[in-house]
């Protein structure tokens, strides 16, 4: 890996932080506390591991806030676009919503990170008994 593409990844793991921290500071600031002090103390997921444990958070979320968890979970995904210059393209048909989780999101826009010279385009495919995804 180059240096350049090392420096990438970490600014992105920063602007992911920086991201989720946003969307917990519309909750009270001892709530965003308690929440960080949660993971790390009972489900062992420091803060600064969060960027390579996006599952394990995402689930850590769940765990904490139920339901609820996909609000915050919107709300960073919403906070994390607006830090992440990056176009996206949906090549399938209008009435078909992705299936565009958390996770996925969160990896499509480290990979937008490291290529921010290009706009990808995201595929998916629809099978009666299989769905397929790519990313091209």
């Amino acid at each position: 890996m180059n240096l350049d593409r090392n420096n990438r990844d970490k600014k992105f793991e920063q602007i992911l932080l920086d991201s989720i921290d946003e969307a917990f500071s519309t909750l009270e600031e001892s709530a965003k506390t308690s929440i960080y002090f949660y993971m790390e103390k009972k489900l062992l997921i420091a803060k600064q591991e969060i960027p390579y444990r996006v599952d394990d958070f995402s689930g850590a979320l769940e765990r904490i806030f139920g339901l609820g968890a996909s609000h915050l979970e919107i709300l960073i995904m919403e906070k994390l676009h607006a830090k992440v210059t990056c176009s996206y393209k949906w090549t399938g048909p209008n009435w078909l919503v992705p299936d565009l989780t958390f996770q996925k999101y969160v990896e499509l826009a480290r990979l937008c990170n490291l290529d921010t010279e290009k706009t990808r385009e995201l595929e998916v495919w629809i099978d009666a008994e299989e769905k397929q995804e790519q990313y091209v």
